[in-house]
């Protein structure tokens, strides 16, 4: 019995109204005993008594139950409310926690923008993407290899294993209230990540089996070479690229949720933060706005994002 959504509110109420009934009822067979005893009805006098009797009983007994049952209700709805606020609270801290451990892993994440956006914001080729970073060919690609293996050993993928929030909530009244869409998406994401760190640390290791174990500038010489080397580096870049894509949604939504304090169960998914979006750069011109104007800490929830600063920066 939900006894928060009304239902226990109605069977209280409809128990102490009976019961009140009963007892007005009483009163009324009370005043007809009355009457007998006046007019010296002995029969019905004993009839009449009876009934009163179990009428009031019965009214006092219904009274007295509905009267318990809102105690207990009372109680035990108090009971729920302290849990879920502390629920709320413990949730609340491990999102800090989740925001603090997050944003120095994001912001090794500057070390693909570097890498990624060179010649411009990177596009996936496939949607008509063609920077530098894209196009590069020749001396220029053996570069571009040997700066991805830099990288690679800069940025720990395992360190991404943080942006998670769901294993907090889904253990909570918080994923039964959250807005579906916005778990949705909070889940999605981190399947994302999951995956396109997965899939980088495949992608490197294949990297470096297609350039050997000369020098990526030497590699790049070899014509065949060359081929397998750049199709190894679309490949990084396509996952890199959709790494700190939703590692920094991810993020920014955490930002903006713990921004709310205790009403984010309750939040709508931000239109600026959710949508899908063909590239980084489009996402950073949609979410900037309302990211810089979201405090969390010291600072916006921008900054947390670590995009645009120069690996290390503040």
């Amino acid at each position: 019995m939900d006894f928060s959504a009304g239902h226990g509110y109605l069977l209280i109420g409809g128990l102490i109204l009976v019961g009140a009934g009963l007892l007005i009822i009483s009163l009324i067979v009370n005043l007809r005993v009355a009457h007998s005893v006046r007019d010296d009805v002995r029969h019905r006098e004993k009839l009449l008594e009876y009934y009163r009797n179990i009428f009031s009983q019965l009214g006092v007994i219904l009274i007295g139950i509905g009267v318990s049952l809102f105690i207990f209700f009372f109680q035990q709805n108090y009971q729920d409310q302290r849990r879920r606020e502390t629920e709320l609270q413990q949730v609340l801290s491990k999102l800090a926690a989740r925001l603090a451990r997050g944003a120095p892993v994001i912001e090794t994440l500057s070390e693909f923008d570097e890498v990624l956006d060179e010649g411009g914001g990177y596009v996936d080729p496939e949607l008509g993407g063609k920077n530098t970073a894209v196009s590069a060919q020749g001396a220029a690609l053996g570069k571009q290899a040997a700066k991805i293996l830099l990288v690679e050993r800069d940025v720990d993928l395992r360190d991404f294993d943080i942006l998670n929030l769901s294993r907090d909530f889904e253990t909570t009244f918080v994923v039964n209230e959250l807005d579906p869409a916005l778990w949705f998406n909070i889940v999605r994401d981190e399947s994302e990540i999951k995956y396109a760190t997965t899939q980088l640390a495949l992608d490197y290791k294949d990297l470096q089996d297609s350039i050997g174990g000369e020098p990526a500038e030497v590699a790049v010489a070899n014509p065949e070479k060359a081929q397998k080397i750049k199709k190894e580096v679309l490949d990084i870049f396509y996952d890199a690229d959709l790494l700190r894509q939703r590692s920094r949604r991810f993020l920014a939504r955490a930002c903006w949720l713990f921004s709310k304090g205790k009403g984010f169960v309750t939040a709508a998914p931000a239109a600026e933060i959710e949508p899908d979006t063909r590239s980084q750069q489009e996402w950073i011109d949609r979410a900037r706005p309302l990211l810089t104007q979201t405090k969390s800490g010291s600072g916006d929830c921008f900054r947390l994002l670590h995009y645009g600063q120069a690996p290390g920066g503040s």
